[in-house]
């Protein structure tokens, strides 16, 4: 079984396929699904294996090949994609019944649908995206309006209100997950009569430095206007932990929430210097994908519907202690 781009041999010359076209409707898609004796030959792949979910993703689809008996080649990009992209379109070249994406947004993928498309092989993901594509025979994701609407929910409860508090948001736009959340939190709360706490949101530049990038901008917002600051709401918890230091620095009362439910957020909400995270549940959005990437094999069905949302669970005090941590999967 070929598990990684880093240990593949040399590209062979590319296979001929005559599979027929995918479909993003239901119905049959008549494709060639790994019948007979030849095993079901599935090209996996994802950007984020250096994160803790996408780790655990890697871990979790080759556990799952290996008991579905899969030909797998999992294809581990570490955030660069002109190199992850065209080792995706050699896999596909050299014989493929399905792709699986995982955390990878399609707009960054557009040579290896391109690839997908013309040799007709249906590409399934997870957290792919945040709106329906024709791109992917499924992909299914987070409710990202529920999210909003879970956390904003947990800060009015917290101020006794929203209309005429004083609200950061931290954003970070180039991730689309992100992205669509912030700019969602930013309406609600100006809908609900707050404000955004320096006129618009905040924009951390890079994952990478999020923490600190968060931290500096609630600390240089605190130190121009003390106890201007009611809550910080935050698209993801490295950023948000990053914001509660700020805040217990600063001595400020303002609520913090992040997005994620890694362990430290949890260990923060329970010691009570941050108010609330989100529990996004990929172990089970992955056996749905996994179930119709399976149906697709022993049938040729392709889903019903090509984008999927599923709602998330808040975390708070009250059930922190219940909770896996994200970074903590097995």
């Amino acid at each position: 079984m070929r598990r990684s781009f880093k240990a593949m041999a040399a590209v062979a010359a590319v296979a001929a396929l005559a599979l027929t076209g995918c479909s993003s409707s239901g119905g049959d898609s008549g494709g060639d699904t790994g019948s007979g004796d030849e095993p079901f030959r599935v090209v996996a792949f994802t950007s984020g294996n250096q994160t803790p979910i996408g780790a655990w993703w890697v871990k979790s689809v080759e556990a799952q090949a290996e008991e579905l008996g899969w030909d797998l080649t999992m294809i581990q990009g570490d955030f660069d994609f002109q190199k992850m992209n065209p080792a995706v379109e050699s896999a596909i070249g050299q014989g493929a019944d399905a792709v699986f994406d995982g955390y990878t947004d399609y707009a960054s993928i557009g040579s290896i649908i391109t690839a997908a498309n013309d040799a007709g092989i249906p590409i399934f993901a997870i957290d792919s995206g945040t709106e329906a594509t024709d791109a992917f025979a499924l992909n299914i994701t987070t409710n990202q309006q529920g999210i909003v609407d879970q956390t904003l929910g947990a800060i009015s409860d917290a101020l006794g209100g929203l209309e005429g508090k004083n609200i950061m948001v931290i954003g970070h736009d180039p991730h689309p997950g992100i992205r669509m959340r912030s700019n969602l939190a930013a309406d609600d709360l100006v809908a609900a009569g707050a404000e955004l706490a320096g006129g618009e949101i905040q924009q951390v530049k890079s994952p990478a430095s999020g923490r600190t990038e968060a931290l500096a901008l609630v600390a240089d917002y605190l130190a121009a206007n003390p106890d201007g600051l009611d809550a910080v709401w935050v698209g993801w918890d490295d950023a948000a932990l990053g914001a509660s230091q700020a805040v217990q620095e600063a001595g400020s009362s303002a609520f913090v929430t992040g997005v994620d439910a890694v362990a430290e957020s949890i260990a923060a909400i329970q010691a009570g210097t941050m108010l609330a995270t989100i529990e996004q549940p990929w172990p089970s959005i992955n056996e749905d994908v996994i179930a119709a990437i399976v149906e697709y094999q022993n049938s040729g069905t392709m889903p019903a519907n090509n984008f999927e949302t599923v709602d998330t669970t808040l975390v708070t005090e009250s059930n922190a202690a219940d909770i896996t941590p994200s970074d903590q999967l097995e």
